[in-house]
């Protein structure tokens, strides 16, 4: 079981990145295993990912998760069911600078611990902050 957190500035008004995460559309941009995100009504959404795993073979995947919007506060939840008990949570607040914004992604997950997903949620940070400024940029 594992319980990660990691938080990072973005050079983007907080509202605006907020809005630009809230937008499931914009998931495979930032999250590149993902190659498809469709809403499926309600808060639940279907997805298709690319998995190249070091001890599996090469696949695409489907799957149904779940994603809530919350505008006070400007928080996002989402989750998958399964047996690996995945789910986070992100919110976005007013960063030191005029302008800027402080993210901070949890993620809870029975699967595995240690190093691997704390290399991806930096990597996800990093995709996130890129494609967010990037988009903010025009």
């Amino acid at each position: 079981m594992g319980d990660y957190e990691k938080s990072t500035t973005v050079n983007v008004e907080p509202q605006l990145l907020f809005s630009y995460l809230g937008d499931v559309q914009n998931l495979p941009r930032f999250l590149p295993q993902l190659t498809s995100v469709e809403p499926a009504g309600d808060d639940r959404v279907r997805v298709t990912a690319h998995l190249n795993p070091p001890d599996g073979p090469e696949r695409d995947v489907e799957g149904e998760a779940w994603v809530s919007v919350k505008q006070e506060g400007r928080t996002l939840a989402w989750g998958a069911p399964g047996p690996n008990d995945y789910r986070g949570e992100l919110d976005v607040d007013p960063g030191d600078a005029e302008g800027t914004s402080h993210l901070t992604v949890r993620l809870h997950t029975e699967r595995t611990a240690g190093p691997s997903i704390d290399s991806r949620l930096e990597e996800t940070l990093v995709g996130i902050k890129t494609a967010a400024e990037e988009s903010a940029a025009g």
